[in-house]
């Protein structure tokens, strides 16, 4: 029986291409070692992105084509996540206690776009991350109520809030410190600088991903969003209505021209079940979201569909991702988070941490 080398190994491994990463794990730089001993392999693999129930189709996918190898009776493959902080926008500050930042945005009102920012927040949770989430709707704050919390944030020193708890992520929104039913009847400057006491001014807890659920537009929030706070990503949420994708293309060239990296587009509303007899109909269009990002060259993340559940959860406080976590509509939003992971783990490094401080001494 001839022994098998690294590289058939190698070679075996390679034939796998990540469904998230879109590429192979040697060229992703997923794979960290392999280790042979007669006829067992060990292989060692490390993602940037969180993989808890992707962990075990990827040890099977890959046993499978290791052991089919001639010469090979058992490979066990180990399967382990490390989130990295990512670069962002030149000459930001990069947020204490936050390793990335990834904004949800539209164009316009209406598409779900916080319901996807919420559901997508618990999701990433879900797969292992430790996770935040940002309402910078001064005007119209909606995640406390989709978050079922009403705490007010505590201050331990005085100066700064802590975050809120819920569902196991950590949140901050305007709508913690005022009435529900009190307008805010502030102009721009003002809510930009809410905005940021909002984010700087919270004591955020080792965050892998802060989720920013942006109000709608191209204004004020959203350029002192893109110029002021480090931001690793963007997502865009948009309907296959073409007025939606009209104006969610001025939200994604927003972001070029302040240099945010464009994660994906999530295509919201895309397809309507009937409850009753089952007929699906696209009532907002078929393929807008699809197009758009072919067409801008971006990632599609995935589509949602019209549901009333989805409406129904978020309303009464607890969300698809912890209402229903192994329904259909909850697996959709698991694999557009990690889409959206995978995506971002591929980005270039925050590596400022790591570089020396040159300190000149007088002798």
């Amino acid at each position: 029986m001839a022994d098998v080398s690294q590289q058939q190994v190698e070679t075996a491994i390679r034939e796998y291409i990540d469904p998230y990463l879109q590429k192979d794990l040697i060229s992703a730089k997923a794979l960290k070692n392999i280790g042979i001993d007669g006829s067992m392999v060990t292989v060692d693999l490390e993602f940037g992105f969180p993989t808890k129930t992707y962990n075990d189709i990827v040890k099977a996918q890959l046993k499978a084509k290791v052991e089919a190898l001639e010469g090979i009776e058992t490979a066990n493959i180990n399967v382990s996540s490390k989130i990295a902080k990512h670069a962002v926008q030149k000459g930001v500050k990069i947020l204490e206690g936050v390793k990335n930042i990834i904004a949800v945005a539209s164009g316009k009102g209406g598409v779900g776009k916080s319901t996807t920012a919420v559901n997508l927040a618990l999701a990433l949770a879900s797969e292992g991350a430790t996770v935040g989430i940002l309402d910078a709707d001064i005007y119209g704050p909606s995640q406390p109520q989709m978050l079922g919390a009403s705490t007010r944030p505590e201050s331990k020193d005085g100066n700064s809030l802590e975050p809120v708890m819920s569902h196991g992520l950590q949140s901050m929104s305007i709508g913690y410190l005022i009435e529900e039913d009190t307008p805010m009847i502030w102009r721009g400057p003002m809510v930009t600088q809410a905005l940021e006491q909002l984010l700087k001014d919270t004591c955020w807890k080792e965050l892998d991903y802060l989720i920013i659920d942006l109000p709608p537009g191209t204004g004020d929030t959203q350029l002192t969003l893109s110029q002021k706070i480090p931001v690793s990503g963007a997502v865009i949420i948009t309907t296959p209505q073409d007025i939606a994708l009209l104006d969610a293309r001025k939200g994604l060239k927003m972001f070029n021209k302040v240099n945010v990296p464009i994660l994906g587009v999530i295509e919201n509303m895309s397809i309507h079940i009937c409850s009753n007899c089952g007929h699906e109909e696209h009532i907002f269009g078929e393929g807008g979201g699809l197009r758009m990002s072919e067409e801008e060259d971006v990632n599609f993340l995935g589509a949602l569909p019209l549901d009333r559940s989805i409406r129904e959860y978020a309303d009464s406080g607890k969300p698809t991702m912890v209402s229903e976590p192994d329904s259909r509509i909850a697996q959709s939003y698991r694999e557009i988070a990690l889409r959206v992971s995978a995506k971002l783990s591929l980005q270039t490094k925050d590596y400022t941490a790591k570089f020396p401080n040159i300190v000149i001494e007088n002798s």
